[in-house]
């Protein structure tokens, strides 16, 4: 009998440790947390259709590790940048990533932004038989921007400084078309989003270069403070993959 109440008492206290040594992370993978995220179409490294049409890019693979790190699963929505910040705001989605740049006018007006994932400033492309050589070039001429953006505050900031009428557009690649076409003489965007899309040979633009403004943070968002633990989720996840060199191997396959 004795030897009997001591096995038990064995078995209880390996499973007690066993249970105490479980970590934060493997409480979450276990918790079933499933949210509904929105991203913006065709803004190629960080979110875009490859060929096989799955979507992918640098906020894609961030986002999927950060949810393997930290226990949850997500759909996606692929819908654009303003339909992705309007799913949110109406309660469709519960966060959104898009290379969204953290900035305080934004938090001003609902946002609530995790840590920074990734430093970018903006600059311009032209098309590549263009003479613009930089903003000095730009009196009297178009400057496309996708509506809503940092690129779109950048050229409302400078244009009476240079002479340029900003022209929006609701996503990149009608930005873009709209450059290559001749329909505007211009173009402001993400840094690495044109640098990387003239390089790879999907853009028939060039980049003009010293053009840039001052860095500013991405940042995934909520526009719902109930919807703050997909946020905590995100900043845990994120300071896990940047220390266990995941977070380099997304940039370095990416931006090399």
């Amino acid at each position: 009998m004795k030897k009997f109440l001591a096995l038990i008492c064995a078995l209880t206290l390996a499973l007690t440790l066993c249970a105490c040594t479980k970590t934060d992370d493997t409480q979450n993978a276990e918790n079933g947390k499933k949210f509904v995220i929105a991203t913006d179409k065709g803004f190629s490294p960080f979110e875009f259709q490859d060929a096989e049409g799955n979507i992918v890019g640098i906020d894609m693979d961030i986002l999927a590790a950060i949810a393997e790190d930290q226990g949850f699963t997500y759909d996606l929505q692929y819908i654009g940048w303003d339909a992705a910040i309007a799913a949110c705001q109406a309660g469709q989605a519960d966060g959104m990533i898009a290379g969204a740049s953290i900035t305080e006018e934004r938090k001003n007006n609902g946002w609530t932004f995790s840590d920074g994932y990734y430093d970018a400033t903006q600059g311009m492309a032209v098309a590549k038989n263009s003479d613009i050589k930089g903003f000095e070039d730009l009196k009297g001429k178009k400057v496309a921007v996708k509506n809503g953006t940092m690129s779109n505050q950048y050229a409302e900031s400078i244009k009476d400084e240079y002479g340029f009428t900003v022209v929006t557009f609701p996503t990149s690649p009608d930005m873009y078309q709209a450059v290559m076409g001749g329909q505007v003489d211009a173009c402001l965007d993400d840094t690495p989003i044109l640098k990387y899309n003239i390089k790879t040979g999907e853009l028939d633009m060039k980049y003009v270069d010293g053009t840039e403004n001052e860095p500013a943070q991405y940042g995934f968002a909520i526009f719902d403070e109930t919807k703050q633990e997909l946020v905590d989720l995100f900043n845990a996840g994120l300071k896990n993959i940047r220390e266990n060199g995941k977070y380099d191997e997304i940039i370095a396959k990416y931006l090399g």
